[in-house]
């Protein structure tokens, strides 16, 4: 049996630690039963207080708007519908607005929804009158939708303006 050449000579130094020391790894921890070490925190432990100045975030019933600003806010949501003359989509103004201050009061909430919902309703309601135009009866229910689609946003605007809970005469309600 022959045996393999031991390894040439290494001249080199051996590598230095950017501390001057050389490098040594320390012994990974071992848990006493062989599995993970204990966590140092997190799942299962307590909570720290927040920081000093700290405030939790608003939740629904809130009420971080001022009574003036409720009232500016809904009023927003249904008037940002008309924003979607420009865009052609109604719903996403009080989609926005709902989604960003709806959660700083209910009735911001209530109102914005209230808009969603009617903004939609809308929407449908034009598409079906765009396919009735192949018989004629959308080019009388086109012009009727977009009246009755403004003057109901004019009025629930100054409805909301007021502090008052408007409500569309007409409504599919599919947002809660």
């Amino acid at each position: 049996m022959t045996q393999a050449p031991p390894p040439p000579a290494d001249d080199r130094p051996p590598p230095v630690a950017p501390s001057g020391q050389p490098p040594s790894a320390p012994p990974p921890p071992v848990a006493p039963s062989g599995g993970y070490p204990p966590p140092s925190g997190g799942y299962g432990m307590p909570a720290a207080p927040p920081p000093p100045g700290y405030s939790p975030p608003a939740y629904p019933g809130g009420g971080t708007l001022s009574p003036q600003e409720e009232r500016t806010w809904a009023m927003l949501a249904h008037l940002s519908a008309l924003l979607g003359l420009v865009v052609g989509l109604s719903f996403i103004g009080p989609l926005v607005v709902m989604l960003t201050q709806g959660q700083k009061s209910p009735f911001v909430r209530d109102q914005a929804v209230e808009a969603l919902n009617f903004q939609i309703t809308t929407y449908l309601a034009t598409i079906v009158g765009v396919l009735l135009i192949l018989v004629l009866v959308g080019l009388i229910l086109l012009p009727i939708i977009g009246l009755l689609w403004l003057v109901f946003t004019i009025m629930a605007s100054v409805a909301a303006n007021k502090g008052e809970r408007y409500r569309y005469p007409f409504n599919i309600r599919l947002v809660k």
